[in-house]
């Protein structure tokens, strides 16, 4: 992607866009739900960004509004060649620092199985399923929190949909907060499917001299959007969210049931995305 009016981030910008992420997803109902104790979520958060944008600065495009870094918009353009042994390295590079920091800050591994278990919601796997090559995927969408409602996310994403039209791209991303739908869907995206999934998590209540360990579950959720730029029909009417009721299903089978179903070859462009 291409931009002459969002500021292109530089390597010495990351520290700072860290922060930034730390902050606005402070209240993320993701990682709370995959964090569930706050103690290590405050300590792992920063750790697991600093692994992020890491690994995004050399295999994606991250941009911000100015250099004052108050809004960050990371995207992953499919159209671009790329190395394939130097994405592959810098991705497992990546997934080990951020096992070894999940270990390190919650060594009962209750965190790191959270992770594993909430896998499909912290890749974009799901988007194979959209067919197209053609396609900028949308990472992360952020603004710190004292220069929201200026319109700061709208120019952000503005830009984005502007590129993807002049190149005739699709746009695909996720979100794990409800409330983000509505603004998605002002810039004419619609949901392609909702994943959820169920998290057993647990809480200590304590009173003077009285200790109570409380068990309880968490819904994972996250929603899965698209936004075409392309004329004539995309995707098929039917809703995928059927299909994704519960992610705890038999995966693989729920994948084959949209390729056979959902997907129409005389509809869809034939072509398979990285």
């Amino acid at each position: 992607m291409e931009s002459d009016k969002l500021y292109r981030v530089k390597k010495e910008d990351l520290p700072k866009l860290e922060e930034l992420l730390n902050i606005c997803f402070a209240h993320d109902p993701l990682y709370e739900t995959l964090i569930p104790d706050p103690d290590v979520r405050k300590r792992l958060m920063p750790e697991l960004f600093h692994c992020d944008m890491d690994e995004f600065y050399e295999t994606c495009e991250i941009f911000a509004d100015s250099e004052e870094l108050n809004s960050v918009l990371v995207v992953s353009d499919e159209t671009e060649s790329y190395n394939l042994f130097h994405f592959l390295l810098t991705e497992a590079k990546a997934t080990l620092q951020n096992d070894l920091y999940l270990i390190k800050e919650d060594p009962s591994f209750h965190t790191f199985y959270n992770f594993i278990k909430g896998g499909d919601y912290l890749n974009s796997s799901w988007t194979q399923q959209l067919h197209q090559t053609k396609r900028l995927h949308i990472i992360y969408l952020a603004v710190h929190p004292r220069m929201q409602h200026h319109g700061m996310a709208a120019m952000l994403m503005d830009e984005a949909i502007r590129y993807a039209q002049e190149h005739g791209m699709m746009i695909s991303l996720e979100t794990h907060n409800e409330k983000n739908l509505e603004f998605y869907k002002k810039f004419q995206f619609k949901e392609y499917g909702i994943l959820k999934k169920n998290f057993k998590s647990e809480t200590i209540l304590s009173d003077p001299g009285i200790s109570v360990r409380v068990c309880f579950t968490k819904r994972g959720i996250c929603y899965m959007m698209y936004n075409t730029q392309k004329r004539g029909p995309v995707i098929s009417e039917i809703s995928a969210s059927e299909y994704f009721v519960e992610a705890s299903i038999r995966r693989d089978c729920v994948l084959n049931t949209l390729s056979n179903t959902l997907f129409n070859p005389c509809s869809i462009p034939c072509s398979t995305p990285r």
